[in-house]
């Protein structure tokens, strides 16, 4: 099975993945394992801030980016 490496960049910075993971070699395995990276950062990291965003680059074990995904939002909330 194939290595990707999936690095982040959110509120602190670029946090790159050394260690990586082994994922079946599919367009489907890597958009739900970025969907997963991507909705439990905005769980943990984006509930007490007024706006925010997260990306998340997939690079392969030759580090070629082969996918990325973003997750952004701001509120208009009115206290």
């Amino acid at each position: 099975m194939p290595r990707y490496f999936f690095d982040l960049v959110n509120g602190d910075g670029v946090i790159r993945d050394e260690m990586g993971s082994e994922l079946p070699q599919s367009r489907d395995s890597l958009l739900r394992e970025v969907s997963r990276i991507l909705t439990d950062l905005a769980r943990e990291e984006l509930t007490d801030r007024e706006h925010g965003g997260i990306s998340v680059t997939v690079r392969d074990d030759c580090g070629r980016s082969v996918l990325s995904g973003s997750l952004d939002f701001r509120t208009n909330w009115e206290s």
